[in-house]
């Protein structure tokens, strides 16, 4: 049997590798760890969490609204885990640079959930209530 150490990545596709890379850097604070003498995938993250983006060779992908998404065989979402602290900060932070977000209460866990500029959506989420 496979014995997984974690998950090293999630591949994406974006319109705008600049863009992306600006806006996780950004809104989430993520960091280009992309080697040197590689164009894409660009590898951003941080300890041993990473999404790779992927140029799009669409013009324009298709959008789903979350009802669709709720219905199609895709990802729904890419979920951060931060602490209690974290997850305060990230809602003040959200509300400074006027990122909209959607708060959910799952019960044994809050989130936040925000889109990137390609509609990815993404959750920030903590168990310390």
């Amino acid at each position: 049997m496979v014995k997984v150490q974690h998950v090293d990545h999630v591949a994406i596709t974006v319109r705008d590798l600049a863009r992306s890379i600006r806006w996780y850097s950004d809104t989430l604070g993520l960091e280009d760890l992309t080697p040197g003498d590689w164009d894409y995938p660009r590898m951003i993250g941080v300890g041993d969490t990473c999404l790779a983006l992927f140029p799009s060779s669409v013009e324009e992908p298709r959008n789903l609204s979350q009802e669709d998404v709720a219905k199609t065989i895709t990802m729904r979402h890419v979920a951060f885990r931060v602490d209690g602290a974290g997850f305060k900060q990230a809602q003040e932070e959200f509300r400074a640079k006027k990122v909209d977000f959607e708060f959910a209460d799952h019960g044994v866990a809050h989130s936040v959930y925000i889109s990137d500029p390609d509609g990815h959506r993404i959750e920030i989420t903590t168990y310390d209530l």
